[in-house]
């Protein structure tokens, strides 16, 4: 992963921009291959979720015998580089006029720190956020040498993660064993948008982070484009109706839709495959149109309706009524879009004293959705008779959707689509920053949560049709812009084509590789984009070179 991250992220020439944004990446493809893993593997589930959740539990001294040594020395390298990394502190340029060799010394640290992490991980799992408080509990003390800095540091992360642990323990009586990591998010989330606050006291009003949404790549006639797409979802439609357990003919396909088709064929299709499939196209559409509104809100082109914590408080809420009232399960849906929307709600009322800066906005709806997270790794370690559901909806899927889901969906998207397509042209002014939109007459703070509004309600009526499908509202804008270009009425109508396709495909394809198994559509969706991804990544890296 670290490998695939450095060459993604341009090697020694990469920014630490597109070192986060490439990490990014790369942990939500891991993530839903790790979701499927254990679903799969669901007689191991228990160990294998605590563990990802960041677990201190161990049965022996295994785990100390075999990580020691690492540290010490990973330590030991450390203390000796504190001179080289107090100058690397400084700009590029001032470091190199100081002898520095920043690409090989900026290399060698990442080594060292990523060496370190893979040791601590492989012994007590993925604790987050100890690696971001504690360097800034040091830094807020005026300590900023790093023979100071590094023990320092140590010792504060030391700190943390034992108080979490005990935070945990706390609740063994009552809740059972608690992953430590759950609790470090739980309290770096709170810490990440204070520290977020903080920052942008020194950015200026009109700092809006603007990022390139992406433009037209070919000169393709929009209604080709169009026209294309509509022919590949009747392809996929089609496919998808006749794929399965049970294999029908086209021509018996056609001959249901005349009325003329066999009884037993005819509810196959009609009560089992067409609710699924239309779940699976209108949760697509919803997801993409979102994704593309957040993309223009944030100025940000890899922003999904993740990023403002819509899926995680999703996730909250679907897993609260799924644990606390299980015979109401048929509520799940209803849980999830109120917790997507008090998500969004926290993300945008700590925002908002800061102007709705895309930036500021990116960085609380990060911690919200890290908090959200680690919720709702608490809530399935602490009832795991029920993880294996939780997860399927946590991993995003169209199994066993009928047309309740279909009833859901298609309200919201007839009443929030067409809003979505007017607010086009104050939609095209959000790409300019802040003061030039300003200036043409555009209310940005008001436009921006307009725009956030009906992506958090597109977005979440998604989620709760279909749970916490990703790289929907990440991929189709992104490529309906390469066709398109920024013109936002257009990206609109070819993202959510886009969608509609990748999210039917994905279902087909989840369906039929491993049949009678059924692999959730998220999970495919993320197999699927990735490699676009990554493409995207090395093309954006070397044409920036």
């Amino acid at each position: 992963a670290a490998v695939t991250v450095y060459f993604m992220s341009g090697g020694r020439k990469g920014s630490p921009v597109r070192v986060a944004l490439s990490g990014m990446i790369v942990t939500l493809v891991y993530s839903s291959l790790t979701s499927a893993i254990i679903l799969f593997n669901e007689e191991t589930t228990n160990g294998i979720f605590l563990w990802g959740s960041g677990s201190l539990k161990q049965n022996d001294w295994s785990g100390v015998e075999f990580s020691w040594p690492w540290i010490v020395v990973g330590i030991l390298v450390s203390f000796f580089m504190a001179r080289q990394l107090d100058v690397l502190s400084f700009n590029e340029e001032t470091a190199k006029s100081l002898g520095q060799k920043v690409a090989k010394t900026r290399l060698f640290t990442m080594f060292i720190a990523i060496l370190i992490t893979c040791v601590s991980v492989s012994v007590v799992g993925p604790i987050g956020f100890i690696g971001l408080v504690a360097p800034h509990l040091v830094r807020l003390s005026g300590i900023t040498q790093h023979r100071w800095l590094l023990p320092l540091c140590a010792i504060w992360g030391a700190a943390l993660l034992v108080a979490s642990d005990t935070i945990a323990r706390m609740f063994i009586n009552h809740y059972g064993e608690l992953p430590a990591g759950a609790i470090t998010a739980a309290i770096g989330g709170p810490w990440l948008i204070w520290l977020a606050l903080r920052v942008s006291r020194s950015m200026s009003a009109g700092t809006g982070g603007s990022m390139s949404v992406g433009g037209a790549q070919r000169k393709v006639s929009y209604p080709l484009i169009v026209c294309t797409l509509a022919v590949l979802l009747v392809v996929v439609w089609m496919l998808s109706l006749s794929s399965g357990n049970l294999y029908l003919p086209w021509t018996e396909i056609i001959a249901i839709f005349m009325g003329q088709g066999n009884e037993m064929y005819s509810q196959l299709v009609f009560e089992l495959r067409m609710p699924r499939l239309l779940t699976a196209m209108l949760a697509g559409v919803a997801l993409a149109i979102s994704g593309s509104l957040m993309q223009s809100a944030v100025r940000n082109p890899l922003a999904d309706p993740q990023i403002v914590g819509v899926t995680s408080g999703a996730g909250v809420g679907a897993i609260i009524v799924l644990l606390v009232f299980p015979q109401l399960s048929a509520w799940m849906p209803l849980g999830a879009v109120v917790g997507g929307i008090i998500s969004a709600a926290i993300v945008y009322a700590v925002s908002w004293r800061r102007g709705l800066n895309p930036i500021i906005l990116t960085l609380v709806g990060i911690a919200v959705s890290a908090a959200g997270a680690a919720f709702i790794n608490i809530l399935i370690v602490h009832s795991m008779i029920l993880a294996a559901p939780a997860l399927t909806w946590l991993a995003g899927s169209t199994y066993g959707r009928g047309w309740m889901e279909v009833g859901r969906l298609l309200p919201a998207i007839l009443v929030l689509a067409p809003i979505a397509w007017w607010l086009g042209r104050r939609v095209d002014l959000l790409s300019f920053n802040d003061e030039s939109s300003t200036g043409l007459g555009l209310k940005v703070r008001i436009t921006r949560l307009s725009v956030a509004v009906i992506a958090v309600l597109l977005a979440s009526a998604a989620v709760a049709s279909v749970g916490a499908v990703g790289f929907i509202g990440l991929l189709a804008p992104h490529a309906a812009r390469m066709l398109v270009g920024p013109h936002h009425r257009r990206a609109v109508v070819v993202s959510a084509m886009l969608g509609a396709v990748l999210l039917v495909a994905s279902d087909l394809l989840g369906r039929i590789v491993m049949i009678p198994k059924d692999i959730p559509a998220g999970v495919v969706v993320a197999l699927l984009g990735a490699p676009y991804l990554f493409l995207l990544m090395f093309r954006s890296t070397r044409s920036s070179q």
